[in-house]
């Protein structure tokens, strides 16, 4: 990591030392029934996750990767793992014979490092978003199509495997709130992301990645993409254009912006307004999704699902836990019951959802689909 320019968008988790392990360390299913996972990307919400991998009788974390030792010593301390094989090249983790990676690295990598894994004839678990750009994305719907079929190709996008959210699909799919006239959606909470100093500059963009659009891409393609990835899912298909404003009013020490507001068009003539921003003071938040027809409507978020029948009759099904259990568990059962998934070109189009907006409002004018990303 020498030089006096930026460090290379191809130089995070790219080739450099490694720890040499012995193989017993990080072998499969075939000498042990347990699914054999490695991390690739050990920072908060990657040791999250395989937290919930490790405790799972199913499987068990065998392998960290990431760029920095303190990352890799966190995760391994949070883990309570003696004695894993630890790698800075995700390309030597992926030549073990881990049975599947979890990609948990900043958004700008999840392209190549999920195009890799792929390669590899790994089972995956990426978090989102799948790109941070018009390229980013279409690669992932290229690899996504030369993917092994006995694969498990999963995103992390929980909402799509959260009880309360099947529960209020079904039920529009049923048409228990009539006939789908207007949508609308949120994220107005606090800012999530601290800034640190690093004396490095090129470490600093590194570990303050979220901070950068060429890395994060912007708030809204990290963080608000799980509420497009609903409307992807809920709506049954693609927004044809988007108008929208966004600026930084109080967080300016970062490239990104911290509040937006935006209308979708989508199919049948269903209009979407969607707001977010990561400037409200601990104490408010707004969250999730609503969705109104001709006879109720049915508003979704990650705590509950309310459904509003009439002016008398509400039902209300709370989460029981964190959604992100039950996507990570159906993707070891996946696999162990040798039925796989792969979710990565939807996923890639709900994230594109997300550019779409972006490009609308970095541009100040109506974007439409086709200008953006072709057919």
């Amino acid at each position: 990591m020498n030089g006096d320019n930026a460090v290379s968008r191809r130089s995070l988790f790219g080739a450099g030392a490694f720890t040499i392990v012995s193989p017993n360390l990080v072998r499969g299913t075939q000498a042990n029934s347990r699914i054999s996972l490695g991390l690739i990307g050990s920072g908060n919400r990657g040791t999250y996750d395989a937290t919930i991998v490790h405790n799972d009788p199913r499987a068990r974390v065998t392998a960290l990767c990431d760029l920095f030792d303190d990352r890799v010593e966190m995760a391994k301390s949070k883990l309570k793992l003696e004695n894993p094989a630890t790698y800075r090249d995700y390309e030597k983790l992926l030549a073990t014979d881990v049975d599947a990676v979890l990609i948990a690295t900043p958004p700008f990598e999840h392209p190549r490092h999920l195009e890799a894994a792929i390669e590899a004839k790994k089972h995956v678990y990426c978090e989102k978003p799948m790109g941070v750009d018009v390229a980013g994305v279409k690669r992932v719907i290229a690899a996504a199509k030369k993917a092994d079929p006995k694969k498990c190709i999963s995103v992390g996008f929980q909402q799509r495997y959260g009880p309360v959210y099947l529960e209020a699909y079904k039920r529009i799919q049923e048409g228990q709130i009539g006939e789908m006239a207007a949508a609308r959606a949120a994220w107005i909470a606090n800012d999530p992301f601290k800034r640190l100093p690093y004396p490095d500059p090129k470490i600093e963009k590194l570990r303050n990645w979220f901070c950068y659009r060429d890395y994060s891409g912007d708030f809204i393609v990290e963080q608000d993409c799980h509420n497009f990835d609903v409307l992807h899912w809920f709506l049954g298909g693609l927004p044809l254009r988007a108008a929208g404003w966004g600026g930084r009013k109080l967080r300016t020490s970062m490239e990104i912006l911290d509040h937006l507001n935006l209308t979708f068009e989508f199919p049948n003539g269903v209009y979407v307004n969607f707001e977010a921003n990561q400037l409200t003071p601990m104490g408010f938040n707004r969250i999730g999704e609503e969705f109104t027809g001709s006879k109720g409507t049915i508003a979704t978020s990650r705590a509950r699902m309310i459904h509003y029948k009439s002016p008398k009759e509400t039902e209300t099904i709370d989460s029981k836990r964190d959604i992100t259990y039950d996507g990570i568990e159906q993707f070891l059962e996946r696999i162990v019951t040798n039925n796989p998934e792969n979710v990565a070109e939807r996923s890639a189009l709900s994230t594109m959802i997300a550019l779409l907006g972006r490009t609308a409002i970095y541009s100040k004018r109506e974007a439409t689909w086709k200008s953006v990303f072709g057919a």
